[in-house]
């Protein structure tokens, strides 16, 4: 319940904000007595495809904590905390960035997730679940395929794939939605009906095929960071890690907002493999077994 509250809390804040910059900006309805204005239109889409991700970004931290009860470590007091941010402020220090928030969160699922807006503002956050069944070494790669997500701004490239493609759909739907209702059912003034009606339709259809090439990207970064991993720590130890998340594989606990940041993701075959954020684990681990 507390997740859905803040889930909700978060989207009202964002529509809020953005309503808000259009009315600063001067941005007027696309929508006029002279029918459908496609400047005003191109500057709404962006301002709310790109507006939106944005501040889902900078907020990502801050959610992410309260969605997952990530609690971060400020004062080590276990042998395993001492690790935990040793081990990541070394990989923070090969990589260049400045060393992140590193937190627990309370999951018998093993995972981990990183996120946060830039490389030198960020979280790196691992479950009970993965401290408890993964060695030092599977944990040490896996912190460092979350330090490579950083390293690479996989954050704020996926925040901008997001915002074209919810820019290009809110645009595209609109257009669409105005050119069946005058052409086809022939409204002569104002919009009909028939203009929400295919909007919604194209919303939605367009939407798919926009989830389809950000999950594309999601895909590729993975491979990625699993290529950064094996460089900061090994490709023995990434692939052993991985191997572990094979063996240990459930659907994941973390929210469904957040699963893309997860480690262990969602890897799905066939058609389903279209819509998912992370590769099957087995293509993973042969793609670094063919680059070792």
């Amino acid at each position: 319940m507390k997740r859905i509250l803040y889930f909700l809390a978060t989207n009202l804040a964002i529509m809020l904000v953005l309503s808000v910059t259009m009315r600063i900006l001067g941005v007027e309805p696309y929508l006029n007595a002279n029918g459908l204005d496609l400047k005003n239109l191109l500057a709404f889409a962006a301002i709310m495809g790109f507006g939106g991700a944005f501040i889902s970004l900078a907020m990502s931290k801050w959610s992410a904590k309260r969605m997952s009860g990530a609690v971060v470590i400020e004062e080590a007091k276990t042998p395993t905390e001492i690790w935990l941010l040793k081990t990541v402020r070394t990989q923070a220090d090969m990589v260049g960035i400045k060393m992140p928030e590193v937190a627990i969160f309370d999951s018998p699922e093993v995972n981990a997730f990183a996120t946060g807006m830039t490389k030198n503002s960020s979280l790196v956050a691992v479950s009970t679940g993965l401290l408890n069944k993964m060695s030092q070494d599977e944990a040490e790669a896996v912190l460092a395929h979350e330090v490579s997500h950083i390293a690479n701004g996989d954050m704020v490239t996926l925040t901008l794939i997001q915002g074209v493609v919810n820019t290009f759909v809110m645009f595209l739907s609109r257009v669409i939605g105005y050119a069946v209702d005058k052409v086809i059912f022939k409204t002569e003034k104002g919009t009909g009906p028939a203009f929400f009606v295919t909007m919604i339709v194209a919303e939605l259809v367009l939407g798919v095929l926009a989830s389809m090439i950000v999950m594309w990207f999601s895909r590729q970064r993975e491979f990625r960071a699993d290529a950064g991993a094996a460089k900061l720590s090994s490709s023995k130890k990434m692939i052993a890690a991985l191997e572990r998340l094979q063996a240990e594989h459930t659907p994941s606990a973390l929210p469904k907002q957040m699963v893309a940041s997860g480690i262990s993701g969602g890897g799905s075959s066939g058609f389903k493999r279209l819509f998912s954020s992370h590769p099957d684990l087995s293509e993973r681990i042969t793609a670094l077994r063919s680059n070792s």
